[in-house]
């Protein structure tokens, strides 16, 4: 009998994988009012998950529009883009192969890589392994636990030192499905303890600075990914009133919260919470940055997909106080980035180069008093989208140390 109910339970797990067989990703050119009121009114009628933007809300003419659309949608939608004239073409003909696809790299399956994709359960054996292995440099803490009991896992790499030392907090996957963020996280403390005592910029860095790394924020969302819907964006918490589960945690902090780029309805992509810090992850990585506040002297998060740096304001056009020199850093830490494969981002402050979006980390950090506060969008700009294969790991992770190392000098000749 038990035998019976342990195969029934994989036949509902093995069920509940999410395909997306003939699945399309459209891009989208609105040019007119007119085009921008069609693409609002065609996500209201049908599913559609917007990737770029983030909702149907910040759809605006002249931009860009990406959207993934379900096969039983697509009749629909070739006959309404059609008909509207809005331009469009294909990025992704076949999602499912793409899905497949990512799985380029050749690595073990079975084992941590920092070319791979890697599980939770795999990431969090790394961390265990990698600061026992440099206890000199690297140390371990958890900062609570996830919505689901998982342990969020904190390292800190930094040379030992009897007083504190000032700070920069890095963290990743806060949206589930940009699967590059973790990656990069793994990627740099790697390169931390391997390039320690040879590489002397970050032999100065982490003799000088701490650096906080949350290798993944939004845990339940990211083993959900790999374990039922590769596109989950939010977090896995319950809704009071609502069947529809999870808060977009970016929009979960109290910078404007839940006001322009927002929503509040808890089906949508960017729900901002039922309060600011409604999520338990959003209030960990918060509550320790306010305790740590006197330390932390800059807060980079990792994103994709779009190939921007990008620095408050995204609850307001108006800009930072500190906006002449946040940009000059940017732009300089973009020439970096751009100097090893001739990979082009763009810099600027978040409501005026992407799109308005409150509730960010990045804004509340900055409001915080953590003026260096920056977030960065990983490739590409959108032929692969969040399905980046893992052949784009390691040159990926390559040129954003190059930017996150420039951001880090730049910290430590000015300190505040």
């Amino acid at each position: 009998m038990k035998l019976l109910l342990f195969f029934g339970f994989v036949a509902v797990a093995v069920a509940e994988v999410t395909r997306f067989e003939g699945d399309k990703v459209f891009r989208l050119k609105p040019t007119l009012d007119a085009h921008v009121t069609l693409i609002k009114d065609l996500a209201k009628s049908i599913e559609l998950d917007f990737w770029s933007p983030d909702s149907e809300d910040l759809v605006t003419i002249d931009i860009s529009v990406d959207i993934h659309v379900p096969a039983r949608y697509l009749d629909m939608v070739y006959i309404t883009l059609e008909q509207g004239g809005v331009a469009h073409e294909i990025l992704i003909d076949d999602f499912q192969s793409a899905v497949d696809g990512q799985a380029d790299s050749g690595a073990s399956p079975r084992a941590h890589s920092y070319t791979k994709y890697n599980t939770w359960s795999e990431i969090e054996a790394w961390a265990d392994t990698i600061s026992s292995s440099n206890p000199s440099l690297l140390s371990k803490q958890i900062i609570g636990n996830t919505y689901e009991g998982r342990s969020m896992v904190l390292l800190k790499v930094g040379k030992s030192s009897a007083s504190p030392k000032p700070a920069i907090f890095i963290d990743c996957g806060i949206h589930a499905r940009e699967w590059i963020s973790p990656a990069f996280c793994q990627w740099f403390v790697n390169e931390a303890v391997t390039t320690y005592g040879s590489d002397s910029a970050m032999t100065s860095l982490l003799n000088d600075m701490d650096v906080y790394v949350l290798p993944v924020f939004n845990i339940d969302g990211y083993v959900f990914t790999h374990t039922n819907d590769r596109m989950w964006r939010k977090t896995r918490s319950r809704n009071s009133g609502s069947s529809c589960m999870g808060t977009d945690p970016n929009r979960n902090f109290d910078a404007g919260w839940c006001t322009i780029g927002a929503s509040s309805n808890p089906c949508s992509e960017t729900f901002c919470g039922s309060t600011p810090e409604s999520e338990i992850e959003s209030k960990n990585v918060a509550n320790f940055i306010r305790n740590n506040k006197s330390t932390i002297k800059a807060y980079l998060t990792i994103h994709s997909y779009s190939q921007l740096l990008l620095f408050p304001y995204s609850y307001t056009y108006g800009l930072a106080a500190d906006h002449s020199e946040l940009l000059k850093v940017a732009e300089g830490a973009s020439a970096a980035l751009t100097s090893l494969y001739g990979t082009r981002y763009t810099s600027g402050p978040g409501a005026a180069t992407i799109y308005p979006a409150a509730g960010g980390s990045d804004d509340w950090a900055y409001d915080l008093g953590v003026k260096y506060s920056y977030t960065f969008e990983l490739r590409d700009t959108g032929y692969y989208g969040f399905l980046l294969p893992e052949s784009q790991i390691k040159p990926t992770c390559e040129e954003t140390m190059l930017a996150v190392k420039y951001i880090a000098a730049h910290v430590q000749k000015n300190l505040y």
